[in-house]
């Protein structure tokens, strides 16, 4: 890989993680994180559907052609809903709070996931695609 595609490739990964810090903060409500455990919900979904505007957006600064841009994007909100909805419902089930100390373990978990995820998709957008 050459030097410029490298670059590109981290300031790409780099966008897809400050992205996450906007949706996942400012741009998420109360009411978003209470209705991800329950599948198919309405502001759970407006929530993943924010990260594949957020992601979409960052595709397309990047000069990605549209269907791997939308591909990308709607990779992104898929996993990130699923992630979301398994760790709200493991939490749930479990009765963590952030008192407890597995509740940290399961945060951090789903955070590490997201993150991945922008690494795959960093992977999909200059080196496989």
């Amino acid at each position: 890989m050459d030097s410029h595609l490298l670059v590109t490739a981290l300031l790409f990964a780099a966008a897809l993680m400050v992205k996450h810090i906007v949706c996942d903060g400012p741009l998420q409500t109360l009411a978003m994180v209470r209705e991800k455990r329950r599948y198919g919900r309405p502001l759970g979904l407006l929530h993943a559907s924010i990260h594949v505007a957020g992601t979409l957006f960052i595709c397309m600064f990047f000069g990605l052609g549209i269907q791997t841009a939308v591909l990308l994007a709607v990779l992104d909100g898929v996993l990130h809903y699923h992630v979301d909805f398994a760790k709200e419902n493991l939490v749930r089930i479990k009765g963590w709070t952030p008192a407890d100390g597995p509740f940290w373990w399961a945060m951090t978990t789903d955070q590490a996931l997201h993150h991945l995820t922008y690494l795959l998709l960093t992977y999909l957008a200059f080196i496989r695609l």
